[in-house]
């Protein structure tokens, strides 16, 4: 999922990511996976009301475009975190590799503790795509919180439930992901286990959590 964003939008600044570390102050370790992993950073667009005529919400003043170069085919999502901890602004990742393209990000709010303060979420993205690719056109919205709203939700694996607001969605795409990490574990677990009354209750525990998924997921595209 790739959008074409406007012309008047266009900001086209490097970010050094220095001033990532200066904002974010990442651990030693945090900073050696940013040089293994990213390249270059830009700050390709900024979609604010000056630059697409879309009234600023509260929650969404702005949303930032970052456009990454990768040195390897993935970025740990730690490394996005922080730059979104130096950013205080939504931002929408395209990271390239090798030729390829796919869009991330993750819900990002206000902290209700604190308004100085940014929480984020889980990431979504889409899947890898040539360069090249067609891009969409930006969908029509008639503020930036829902513009953001409709940018995450076309990244996200689960159709929106009748009446479910964009918080409440991510947090069941949330349970989901932690039911099925959960699933995973059971399953390792099940592999290993040689006495045949665990394995059984094991499976039944994998069971109730399939359906706990099923369930989750049940608007799933």
């Amino acid at each position: 999922m790739l959008f074409s964003y406007p012309q008047q939008a266009e900001f086209g600044r490097i970010v050094p990511k220095s001033k990532i570390y200066e904002h974010a102050r990442p651990s030693a370790a945090l900073r050696d996976k940013f040089v293994k992993q990213i390249d270059k950073i830009v700050w390709q667009y900024k979609l604010s009301p000056e630059t697409v005529n879309l009234r600023a919400k509260k929650d969404v003043p702005e949303i930032e475009i970052f456009s990454i170069t990768l040195r390897t085919p993935e970025v740990r999502e730690e490394v996005l975190r922080c730059i979104d901890t130096a950013i205080p602004f939504p931002i929408v990742y395209e990271l390239n590799f090798d030729g390829q393209i796919k869009t991330k990000a993750a819900f990002k709010r206000p902290s209700e503790g604190d308004s100085n303060k940014w929480v984020t979420d889980i990431y979504f993205e889409s899947g890898w795509q040539k360069v090249s690719a067609r891009r969409e056109v930006m969908p029509v919205a008639l503020d930036l919180g829902l513009l953001y709203e409709h940018i995450l939700r076309r990244l996200m694996p689960v159709s929106r439930m009748p009446g479910e607001d964009i918080r409440a969605q991510v947090q069941r795409l949330s349970e989901i992901r932690s039911k099925e990490n959960e699933a995973t574990k059971i399953e390792a677990r099940i592999q290993k286990e040689r006495q045949f009354n665990r394995k059984v209750e094991l499976n039944r525990i994998l069971r109730e959590l399939r359906t706990a998924i099923d369930k989750l997921a049940r608007y799933a595209n």
